[in-house]
C-alpha cells in the first residue's frame, strides 16, 4: 500500500513538473527572416493551408475564416499584421490554431520551426520600443547565438479585429 502511494506521489510530482515545463515551452515559427514564438500551452494544433472564406469589412491582415471540423476559425496573417510585404502561400505556409480567451484563432505563418524550452532567465523584456501602447512582443529570447521574438497571443489577436458576429459561429 505504501509503495502504491509512493508511486502515485512520484507520478503526480512528475506530472506537476511536466506542467511547469509547459510554461517555458514555445512553438517557434518563421515570418520573413525572423524567428517568432508563442507559448505552447495555447497551441491546439497546426494545420496546412486550406480554402479561406473571406469576410467583408475586416482589416487586410484578417484573411477570413476556415471551417475546421465544424468550427469556424478566424485567420490572421501574422506577416500582414506586422506590416510586412504580402507573400504567396506555399507548401511550408501553415496555420497555427491557438486557444485565446476560450476561442479558437488561426495564425498564418511562413513555416513552423521547432518547440523550444526557454527558461525565464533567457528572456529579456522588450521595453516599450518608444510606443505608449501595449505591444504584442512579450520578450526577446536568447537561444544560442540567435534571438527569438516571443509574442503574447492575447495582445496579438486581442484588439477585437478577430471577433465574429454571433450568427457566423458554428
Amino acid at each position: 500500500m505504501a509503495e502504491d502511494l509512493t508511486r502515485t506521489a512520484r507520478a503526480e510530482a512528475q506530472a506537476l513538473s511536466e506542467t511547469d515545463n509547459v510554461d517555458d515551452m514555445y512553438l517557434t515559427f518563421a515570418i520573413g527572416g525572423e524567428e517568432y514564438g508563442v507559448g505552447i500551452g495555447g497551441v491546439t494544433e497546426i494545420v496546412g493551408m486550406q480554402r479561406i472564406m473571406s469576410v467583408p469589412d475586416v482589416p487586410a491582415y484578417i484573411r477570413g475564416v476556415i471551417n475546421l471540423r465544424g468550427k469556424v476559425i478566424p485567420l490572421m496573417d501574422v506577416r500582414l499584421r506586422f506590416g510586412m510585404a504580402e507573400r504567396a502561400y506555399d507548401e511550408r505556409t501553415v496555420i497555427i490554431v491557438l486557444d485565446v480567451a476560450d476561442a479558437p484563432v488561426g495564425l498564418i505563418v511562413d513555416g513552423v520551426s521547432e518547440v523550444l524550452d526557454i527558461a525565464p532567465s533567457q528572456i529579456d523584456r522588450p521595453g516599450q520600443f518608444g510606443r505608449s501602447t501595449k505591444t504584442a512582443v512579450m520578450g526577446l529570447a536568447r537561444v544560442g547565438d540567435r534571438v527569438t521574438i516571443l509574442l503574447d497571443a492575447e495582445v496579438l489577436v486581442g484588439d477585437g479585429d478577430l471577433a465574429l458576429p454571433a450568427e457566423m459561429v458554428v
